[in-house]
């Protein structure tokens, strides 16, 4: 029969005389509970001690992907996507050729102005 190593079977393979308590495991915890938009519950602990303003008031909740606040009765709202536009949306969005040459004209007049070509009065 072939073995390898010295670990005796069923024992953690660095385990230590070090308990879990002695790792923090078992340091003192409080719960805080954040809600997201869609009213998901989402559990995080942190430690006892740790200041009240070290506590996020809002986080990402796992269960939905949309942020999560502290406060139940107004979380966050659900964020807002704008829906993809095809290039025929884009092009009817599109100036016309009277002011797209209006607004270069202007675009060039400031330009002038800025380099001192001409005066800023006129």
């Amino acid at each position: 029969m072939a073995s390898g190593g010295s670990a005796i079977r069923g024992s953690r393979v660095g385990a230590g005389p070090m308990g879990e308590q002695d790792h923090g495991h078992h340091a003192e915890r409080i719960a805080v509970s954040y809600w997201d938009a869609l009213g998901n519950e989402t559990v995080r602990y942190f430690a006892a001690n740790l200041p009240a303003d070290e506590i996020p008031t809002t986080i990402d909740s796992p269960s939905s992907g949309l942020p999560a606040g502290r406060d139940r009765a107004n979380p966050p709202a659900v964020a807002k996507t704008e829906p993809y536009k095809t290039h025929l949306a884009y092009v009817k969005e599109r100036r016309t050729d009277e002011e797209a040459a209006q607004l270069l004209e202007e675009a060039l007049k400031q330009l002038r102005i800025r380099r001192g070509k001409i005066p800023a009065d006129s």
